[in-house]
Formats: structure tokens, sequence, C-alpha cells
């Protein structure tokens, strides 16, 4: 049986084995904590998504955090900030947004990142022969358009068409689909189901086997500039800063240029 000392003795060791043990877990369960790579939100517009993607691949890489992107039309992104209050970074398809968020005070700060300059997209061999904006009024034209309520280029294809007097209510009877993003408009394009869209000019350049791009003379054009904001709501802004840097720094916009994006305003 042993003496009580003995026994003592026995329960002692037992009693610092047992600790040991938990300290080993609680140190090995904040190790694993501690080197869990640092998380950035970013509502991004889908129309950016092709160069935005490819910049957090390299973003990720050079600095060893992971980037979380949200993906969908400008208002539908700034509806969702504003219900969760939380996240690092937005870029819309218009500073718009931007501005609108500002007066709610989500914004940090705002950068260029590229430009959107506005193209009418039609199916190749353009046979509805749509030449300008007012052509799209033309019976029988199937059209496409974004939903202002959803995307940048709902809202901007509304104010264009305000701008060049054409009437809203006589292009109606031709709009066969709304979309949410202008990424569907060219989709729409693609799969033969409209003759005419209105869609960024990034976006029209991803269809040369399918559609045709009628150009908006730059007087009767809106161009939108991209912006990369950081929000107020960032858990860790330094970081989120670097990115909106390296989005908005030389290096960012030779990506955006070899997607088709404008990184220079438009004469």
């Amino acid at each position: 049986m042993g003496s009580p000392s003995g026994r003592r003795a026995c329960r002692v060791v037992a009693f610092v084995w047992v600790v040991g043990l938990l300290l080993a877990i609680t140190v090995a369960g904040c190790g694993k904590k501690s080197g869990r790579k640092p998380t950035l939100l970013l509502y991004c517009g889908a129309g950016i998504r092709e160069p935005v993607a490819e910049a957090i691949g390299e973003f990720e890489e050079a600095h060893g955090v992971s980037v979380q992107a949200d993906y969908a039309g400008s208002n539908v992104l700034l509806s969702r900030i504003k219900l969760r209050r939380r996240g690092d970074l937005y870029i819309p398809g218009d500073m718009h947004y931007v501005r609108q968020a500002e007066e709610d005070g989500l914004i940090a700060s705002s950068k260029d990142a590229c430009y959107f300059v506005p193209v009418i997209l039609v199916v190749n061999g353009n046979p509805k022969q749509i030449g300008e904006l007012a052509d799209l009024a033309r019976p029988g034209v199937r059209l496409g358009l974004g939903d202002p309520e959803a995307c940048a280029i709902g809202r901007t294809t509304a104010d264009l068409l305000e701008k060049n007097g054409v009437d809203a209510a006589k292009i109606e009877p031709n709009v066969v689909f709304r979309s949410m993003t202008v990424n569907e408009l060219g989709l729409q394009i693609k799969a033969g189901k409209l003759d005419a869209t209105i869609v960024w000019d990034a976006i029209a350049r991803q269809y040369p086997d399918d559609g045709q791009i009628v150009e908006i003379p730059p007087e009767n054009n809106i161009i939108s500039t991209v912006p990369v904001a950081v929000l107020n709501s960032s858990a860790q802004p330094e970081l989120a800063g670097k990115f909106q840097a390296f989005i908005a720094s030389e290096h960012g916009r030779e990506i955006f240029a070899r997607h088709g994006y404008s990184t220079e305003l438009p004469e």
C-alpha cells in the first residue's frame, strides 16, 4: 500500500504533471491563434472583379494575409456596409457611392483606382444598326440595362439618358433584362439574348467574339471614377491602408490596365 508520505508524494507529482499538461495545451492553443493570418474584408463592385482578384493574390502573398472579397453591385454593397457596420475596404464602381458612405461617417480615406467609360455593347454585326443612345428606343431592340437601385452602371445609364435627352419611358418597352451587376449584361450579349446593352468599356472588351463596341462621344458621356476606400469600421486600418496604397500604386494600376481598365482619365 505504501506509506502516507509516499502516497502524498505521488499525488503531488500527479498534480504537477496535470498542471503542466494543461499549460502545454493552453500555450499550444495560443500559438495557433496567434499564427492565424490577418484577414481583411473587402466590399468590391462586381465590374472590377478580375483585376481586383489578381491584386488580392499578389497582396496576400507579399504580406502573408487573407483578403475576403464580397462582390456585388455597388449600391447593394453600400447597403450591406451600412447594415453590418463591419469590414475594411470598399471599391464601388463610382465615386458617388463613397460620397454617400462619407455622409454616414463610414469612410476613413479614399484614393482613385481607375476609370469606367460607358459604351453601348451590341451583338456582333450590329444587326439593329445601333449607332447612338437614341437608337435604343427603336421598336424590336432587345435591350438589357443595369438596375439603378443595385449597380453603378444602372445609375450611370439613367444619368446618360437624361443628359442626352433620351426619354427613358420610350426605351423601357425594349428592356427585356434588368441586372444586379454589370457583368450579367455582358453575359447576356454572349448568350445572344440581347441586341444591345450599356456597360463599362472594360467589361465590353471581355467579349470580342460575341459583341462590338459602339462608343458614346466624350462630350455626351459620363466618366466614372472608381475609388478604393478604407472603412472606419476596419479593425486593421494600417493593413487596410496598405492594400489601398497597393491598389492605387503604379503597379496596381498596371494590373488594371492589363485587364483593359482605364487608368488615366479619358480626355
